[in-house]
């Protein structure tokens, strides 16, 4: 963590989000679906985060494009869900956003919706499945207290996807080679060095990388600017097995073990 409580990202590395997994999936079957339609990864962190749109390159996305700046840093899920939302309406003709439900680190489940609002679009969350898209519905199964249920939404419309949905499928060996080398120009190789030429010969393999300044964003709506919300600490807690007990089924024992827990600070 850094001093302003925020996660350092520059010391951790750039993984896709499981559940963004799934929700790419569910992409790459819709444009299966729809002969003519096109797959885009939007993802904002620093510039190695361009590992996450190659990854959706690898699996058959069309494109992707990077938001990375200073100014973002330190993005609590209100300045993120701005920062997606302004990328999303300067790529424009979007017919479905599809995220997944939460992210591993903060687990509020909040971007998506968030994303929807500012954007003034239908949203539908804790999908599993989508379902069909045809006369400008989308129809999707999601999941609910005690069941399932199958709803219909008007396009444009933002969905987030759960980690219950069908698991995304393996890198493609063939999109591999192809797109190993893309990069944004951030992490594009000095000249001089091996493949430096390659970017010109393919332009394909250079990735879509935004600024505040490029997607015309609020710089006091970014990063920790644009952040109402602080970490006010952080604990490690560190489990360790010590020794076993033997409890009974009464009442004192029950409680005599939850405030050891909570003393233990185990739960709470």
């Amino acid at each position: 963590m850094t001093a302003e409580g925020t996660v350092n990202r520059a010391a951790l590395p750039a993984i896709f989000n499981p559940e963004d997994l799934n929700a790419l999936e569910q992409a790459l079957r819709l444009k299966e679906q729809n002969p003519g339609s096109t797959v885009g990864i939007l993802t904002m962190g620093p510039p190695r985060a361009g590992e996450i749109i190659r990854q959706g390159l690898y699996r058959g996305a069309d494109t992707g494009w990077l938001l990375t700046d200073r100014l973002f840093a330190g993005a609590d899920t209100l300045a993120t869900s701005y920062a997606l939302a302004t990328a999303i309406k300067k790529i424009g003709d979007v017919d479905i956003v599809i995220g997944g439900r939460q992210a591993i680190d903060g687990d509020t489940a909040q971007v998506g919706p968030q994303v929807a609002q500012k954007l003034g679009l239908n949203q539908v969350t804790y999908a599993e499945e989508v379902l069909s898209v045809k006369d400008g519905k989308a129809t999707i199964k999601r999941v609910i207290d005690g069941g399932v249920e199958t709803v219909e939404a008007p396009l444009p419309v933002v969905i987030t996807v759960n980690g219950s949905a069908a698991p995304c499928r393996p890198q493609n060996a063939k999109l591999v080679m192809k797109y190993k080398r893309a990069t944004c120009p951030m992490e594009r190789p000095a000249e001089g060095t091996p493949y430096d030429k390659l970017y010109e010969e393919r332009p394909y393999l250079t990735l879509n990388q935004w600024s505040v300044a490029d997607v015309d964003g609020d710089v006091n709506q970014c990063g920790l600017s644009g952040s109402p919300t602080k970490v006010k600490a952080i604990k490690n807690i560190v489990f360790q097995a010590k020794e076993s007990k033997t409890l009974t089924a009464s009442d004192a024992d029950i409680e005599g073990m939850i405030k050891e827990l909570l003393e233990e600070k185990i739960i709470g």
